[in-house]
């Protein structure tokens, strides 16, 4: 007997209970649902944080200060954001965007919010990728003139002036100090930062006007100073070009370690992933189960088969079936019943991600080829690995014992 015959003759058999083989394969339909459900959610939020992070800045390296020394904490200076600047001895940097913020209190007309404000240059905006929706970001002339001007994030421009969408030259202040709107960033979204609740003020004015943070030598502190490298491909040599100058500006000696810390892009993106992969994998492995309670299922209707289809096993052999059509035959209507169950379960479980996407915000389902072969190839396996016992039994029966069978 040739594997299509068979495939015909378990589909008869299958046929012939409609309701039992129905009910078997609801086991396998709902294991294989669970996991393209879960995986393809997982996977979402995978990609989802990946863009995101992406969406920050292009080719971004972030300065933060780092270690607290023999000598104290090191804060990050406006002189070490002017020595990243330097062309000569970082060619891999393309620009430089030094930042300070703090927590205030935003208030206009009756409306009041608690706000993070940013004081940051005109190159904040093309380093960290962002664009203005309404009028104009910060001026090299408001650094110069440290003017009392802000450009408001899309979520604090609608929570301070909700029925006004294009605030410009409206009255914000900061902490008392009154600052006039002079554009409205384009949304960015996102949960991974705060960044459309923020507020823009020319970084002089910040550190002049607002909160005046020096270090012990005089120079005005910073918060984080954000780099763009000229290549993603060279991001790396001006990770090391800024370790060198800002280890020497420190006067850190060789054996000791670097008291600020570089964070790339890339290093944010594998963190992230390496955490939504390992919880992907963990939510597969939990819907999984539900697979190796269907493939139970299936070896215990198949055992059940076996003994009710006795004499026929018996008649077969009788008439020159041997023990491989046999084995075959068993093997085929388990497998039949995973494939089926694992092709119904893949349809499911794409609609349960796209329903469990459509309820959570921020939340979408990605299914993947991968994520439906591996769904497909899992279920054949359960459907071999249960129905092999059956099927070796149903073979070894003796033929004249089988006919005998009531």
């Amino acid at each position: 007997m040739n594997v299509l015959e068979s495939l015909r003759t378990a589909w008869r058999a299958l046929s012939a209970n409609k309701l039992r083989s129905a009910l078997t394969m609801l086991g396998i339909v709902i294991g294989v649902a669970a996991v393209i459900a879960l995986v393809g959610v997982g996977q979402g939020v995978q990609a989802s944080v990946t863009e995101q992070l992406r969406g920050m800045g292009t080719n971004l390296l972030v300065v933060y200060a780092g270690r607290v020394g023999a000598s104290g904490f090191r804060p990050l200076t406006m002189g070490d954001a002017e020595a990243l600047s330097d062309p000569y001895r970082l060619p891999d940097v393309a620009a430089v965007a030094p930042e300070v913020s703090q927590s205030v209190t935003a208030v206009a007309g009756g409306t009041e919010a608690t706000t993070q404000v940013q004081g940051v240059t005109p190159e904040y905006l093309s380093v960290r990728n962002w664009q203005v929706a309404v009028g104009e970001f910060i001026r090299q002339e408001h650094l110069e003139e440290r003017a009392r001007v802000a450009v408001l994030g899309s979520a604090i421009a609608e929570t301070l002036f909700p029925d006004n969408p294009l605030p410009i030259g409206e009255t914000v202040r900061l902490n008392g100090v009154p600052f006039e709107v002079i554009g409205v960033m384009a949304e960015k979204g996102g949960s991974l930062s705060n960044q459309d609740n923020a507020v823009f003020v020319p970084l002089t004015t910040a550190q002049g006007r607002l909160f005046s943070l020096r270090a012990p030598n005089g120079e005005y502190t910073l918060s984080s100073i954000s780099v763009q490298a000229v290549s993603e491909e060279r991001m790396e040599a001006a990770t090391e070009e800024i370790r060198a100058v800002l280890r020497e500006r420190h006067r850190l000696a060789e054996e000791d370690e670097d008291d600020f810390n570089i964070l790339s892009q890339a290093d944010l993106i594998q963190s992230f992933s390496d955490i939504t992969g390992v919880l992907t994998t963990f939510l597969g492995a939990i819907a999984g189960i539900s697979l190796v309670v269907g493939g139970i299922g299936i070896m215990n209707i198949m055992l059940v088969s076996v003994t009710e289809r006795t004499r026929e096993i018996g008649l077969r052999k009788a008439v020159g079936a041997r023990r491989r059509d046999i084995l075959v035959q068993f093997l085929m209507e388990a497998v039949t019943l995973a494939l089926v169950g694992g092709i119904l379960g893949i349809g499911i479980g794409a609609v349960g991600g796209k329903l469990v996407s459509t309820l959570m915000e921020n939340v979408r389902s990605v299914v993947t080829l991968q994520s439906v072969l591996l769904a497909t190839g899992v279920s054949a396996v359960v459907g071999l690995a249960s129905g092999l016992y059956p099927a070796w039994r149903a073979s070894r029966l003796n033929p004249i014992e089988a006919l005998r069978y009531e």
